[in-house]
């Protein structure tokens, strides 16, 4: 199937929680319509996902003592535009780039 973005794409997210958020795509899921973003900067936490989740994760060999771990989820392709883009239509429309 054919998106309109690839692996190591920068991309603004357009829709969702990290609206108005840059990235770089680290991998893209065509068979589900999804995109792993790395974010270009960190945040206020010093993390450089775009968006993470919280997962409960069972004792194991890799991890005796089990626990929560924060990884980072995938986003739905529709909610990202190219970089280039976006800072097209934003000039179009008269508004300030960041």
């Amino acid at each position: 199937m054919k998106t309109h973005v690839k692996a190591g794409d920068v991309v603004v997210v357009i829709a969702g929680n990290a609206m108005g958020k840059h990235g770089r795509i680290m991998q893209v899921l065509p068979k589900n319509n999804r995109v792993l973003l790395e974010a270009l900067e960190d945040d206020a936490e010093g993390k450089r996902s775009i968006n993470t989740i919280k997962k409960h994760q069972k004792k194991s060999e890799e991890l005796p003592e089990g626990g929560i771990i924060e990884r980072e989820s995938a986003i739905h392709i529709s909610n990202v535009m190219k970089l280039e883009r976006w800072e097209s239509r934003q000039k179009k429309k008269g508004k300030a780039q960041k």
